[in-house]
């Protein structure tokens, strides 16, 4: 089992290394973060990009992120922009060298790059010019002063489950999470969400990674989901990981998929072949608007003749964002206060806004697979203020 698990999370390497989980020091905060432009003018803004070292997964993803920044420019409405596209790999020093390149050269804002690590770089490398970096990493231990993170969070994502399940009734969470720091995360993230509503993380287990180690663990999460009353269990595994055995594992040992409510922190379509497992059945998880997806994905792929990356979409939101500022006509319009507007932004893939914090909040569907078929079953919230948020 674990053979295949391996030889998928290999493919996905592109994705995964987004959200790597190292402890990384977020950039020391910039009060007013941010440097005046004259928004009648074209504005400079550079592209970060992962392309060139030779992988040819990040090259693809390099491509993709450019050709959606670029559709997001066409689309702007009486707003210039000029974007300068640089490769900086994977390598943060390079990044960091990049940045600082791309700011001598009069970007006034920087968007990417894609790595933790490399955004962490950037930002730093950066930080006393007063540049704004807006990264595609979701990872927010690297959020902070001038770095922001574009990418779906493990806290949005948690907020937006703990809080439907607690009205569904299904509050009672047991959370079984990798013995690693994504899943060291990812059970933050869902105890925090929990203390903000009604619900409760009454167990919580862990495993180490690998097929034995997930087998010895089953019969302590089964005696934990029943010595306390969890209504459902929260898993912090994505479908490249430890997701199909535990979810095969815990119904044949006698937690019904049927009665207690499986939730996952990540996709679970996925690849979609996970749609067709016995023990995802019924469980709930989190996922941008999926018709504001599907039209962007097929104006992508008209205009470029391939489908984009999973996180191409967030190259765009990045420009659409910028130019919605600079068409206010405000010489401050990337600072951290314009970043941070309450109303936020109108993605390609639904509403987000940008927090002081350095993270972001979007707006989520929550879907059900059932029969094989994702089914949304809470849609999602289109402005801020109303429900999902």
């Amino acid at each position: 089992m674990f053979a295949v698990l391996k030889s998928r999370r290999k493919a996905l390497t592109g994705i995964a290394a987004i959200g790597v989980t190292l402890a990384l020091a977020a950039c020391e905060p910039i009060a007013g973060g941010g440097v005046s432009i004259n928004p009648g003018a074209p504005v400079d803004v550079a592209l970060i990009l992962p392309g060139g070292w030779g992988n040819p997964g990040d090259d693809v993803l390099a491509r993709n992120l450019r050709q959606a920044a670029e559709m997001a420019i066409a689309d702007l409405d009486g707003v210039k922009i000029d974007l300068h596209v640089y490769n900086a790999g994977a390598d943060a020093a390079a990044t960091a060298a990049v940045a600082r390149q791309a700011v001598d050269e009069g970007a006034k804002i920087i968007l990417g790059p894609v790595f933790a690590q490399s955004a962490n770089a950037a930002g730093v490398a950066v930080a006393a010019s007063g540049v704004n970096v807006l990264s595609f990493s979701n990872n927010t231990e690297i959020a902070g002063g001038n770095v922001f993170v574009l990418g779906p969070t493990f806290e949005n994502t948690a907020d937006r489950l703990v809080s439907y399940a607690a009205r569904q009734g299904k509050g009672r969470m047991m959370v079984v999470h990798d013995n690693n720091p994504a899943g060291e995360l990812g059970l933050r993230a869902i105890r925090a969400a929990a203390a903000g509503t009604g619900a409760s993380v009454v167990g919580t287990a862990t495993y180490e990674f690998s097929q034995q180690g997930v087998v010895n663990a089953v019969p302590g999460i089964v005696s934990t989901i029943r010595d306390n009353g969890a209504e459902s269990v929260f898993f912090t595994a994505d479908t490249a990981g430890a997701l199909p055995l535990l979810a095969q594992l815990l119904p044949e040992a006698g937690i019904s998929n049927q009665t207690t409510q499986f939730i996952g922190l990540t996709r679970w379509d996925i690849p979609p072949a996970t749609l067709a497992m016995p023990g995802v059945q019924n469980g709930w998880f989190a996922l941008p608007d999926p018709a504001l997806t599907a039209q962007f994905q097929a104006r992508f792929t008209a205009a470029y003749g391939e489908a984009p990356h999973p996180i191409a979409g967030l190259a765009y939101d990045g420009i659409a964002a910028i130019g919605a500022l600079i068409k206010q006509g405000n010489p401050d319009a990337l600072t951290a206060a314009a970043l941070t507007q309450s109303a936020g932004f109108a993605g390609v893939t639904g509403v987000f806004r940008l927090r002081p914090d350095g993270s972001n909040q979007r707006g989520l569907a929550i879907a059900q697979i059932q029969n094989g078929q994702v089914v949304v079953i809470d849609p999602a919230p289109r402005s801020f203020g109303g429900a999902g948020f």
